[in-house]
């Protein structure tokens, strides 16, 4: 799963996604700095690994992650190919979620593209530009399917009626998620790519001094809680200087800052919320590992994120709870108490599930 960070040119998406990736992309005082996206894995924190590992003697933990991509800065006129804005919308295109940066602090070494920092201006310039490049991808879709319409196809008919509608809300000034499809609608939209109806996450960008929120945060979540959309706080340049801190000296710093832990573990739960995942585990002496999954995925499917074989000849799965096992502290106790419990292939993975998958191939 990819999530893309967005928004105008230095409000600091390098800087964040340096802090994130530890990936040393530049991160320049000018517009454009970052040409091509930039990619890296994040790793999402989860206390539960730590905990699983204080009873399971184990040689690895490997935690769930999320693709983040580096997307250059976006300005006025980008659907129009202001700024190489095309390029870049197309990037966008190919993620999952879209993580909007917004700058929230004023600075008289750092240039605004517009020359005053207005945090709900600055979304609204990103919203317009990726409703705008919506409404030309949805425009040539329309003539291809009323063409094939006329020829009789149905399931033309169904995708021309939703287009026509979302042509109509993107007339409006309405981003594509604000619609509210049925799950039919969206999957005739599916090959559309549609940048507005991916869901979004707010990263208001402060400096040190406004970690607590600022006047410019609050405009940022005001806009957030009026579209449904996420809200997080972070300094991205703190962030940055605590990623290139050693591990001890890490929670001085963040003391420091009256943070209880790195803005970074917020965004990376927060941006795998906002994809609708949740983590089941597997744990042994050979590893205890985070699984990604759908919300709602049922147990055979679970079982083929580890490989495809495991769905294919799934039997049945054994599950626990963590607090079981930190209890009993080990799966003979579990099977004794009757903590450890045989599902089949209706089973719904409950999100924090221990599991072991029985097949046969």
């Amino acid at each position: 799963m990819q999530a893309g960070i967005v928004g105008l040119p230095n409000v600091g998406k390098s800087t964040l996604f340096n802090a994130l990736t530890a990936a040393g992309v530049e991160a320049a005082n000018y517009p454009f700095a970052t040409i091509e996206p930039n990619v890296g894995i994040v790793s999402v924190p989860d206390r539960r690994l730590e905990q699983l590992e204080s009873v399971i003697e184990t040689r690895k933990v490997i935690p769930a992650a999320v693709e983040i991509v580096d997307i250059a800065g976006l300005v006025r006129g980008a659907s129009e190919g202001e700024g190489l804005g095309n390029q870049f919308l197309g990037h966008i295109r190919s993620v999952d979620a879209v993580l909007h940066v917004v700058r929230c602090f004023d600075s008289d070494d750092i240039t605004h593209v517009e020359g005053t920092v207005d945090p709900r201006r600055d979304i609204e310039t990103i919203e317009t530009e990726l409703i705008l490049a919506d409404l030309a991808v949805v425009d040539r879709r329309l003539d291809r399917l009323s063409k094939a319409v006329r020829t009789g196809d149905k399931d033309a008919a169904f995708a021309r009626d939703v287009t026509e509608r979302l042509i109509r809300a993107l007339d409006d000034g309405l981003p594509a998620r604000a619609i509210g499809f049925t799950a039919d609608e969206r999957a005739s939209l599916w090959d559309a790519q549609l940048i507005t109806l991916k869901p979004v996450l707010y990263i208001a960008n402060v400096d040190e001094s406004g970690l607590g929120g600022n006047a410019y945060t609050a405009l940022v979540q005001e806009l957030a809680s009026e579209q449904g959309a996420g809200c997080i706080i972070l300094c991205a340049q703190a962030e940055a200087d605590i990623a290139e801190l050693p591990e001890e000296e890490r929670p001085e710093f963040l003391a420091e800052l009256g943070l209880e832990e790195p803005g970074l573990a917020v965004l990376a739960r927060a941006a795998y919320s906002l994809l609708g995942l949740e983590t089941y585990f597997t744990a042994g002496e050979k590893e205890i590992r985070a699984w990604t999954i759908k919300a709602k995925t049922r147990a055979p499917q679970a079982a083929g994120v580890i490989h495809s074989d495991f769905e294919r000849g799934f039997i049945r799965a054994e599950v626990y709870r963590i607090a079981d096992m930190l209890e009993l502290k080990s799966e003979a106790a579990l099977k004794a108490a009757g903590k450890m419990r045989v599902e089949g292939k209706e089973y719904t993975v409950v999100d924090g599930d221990v599991m072991h998958f029985r097949f046969n191939v």
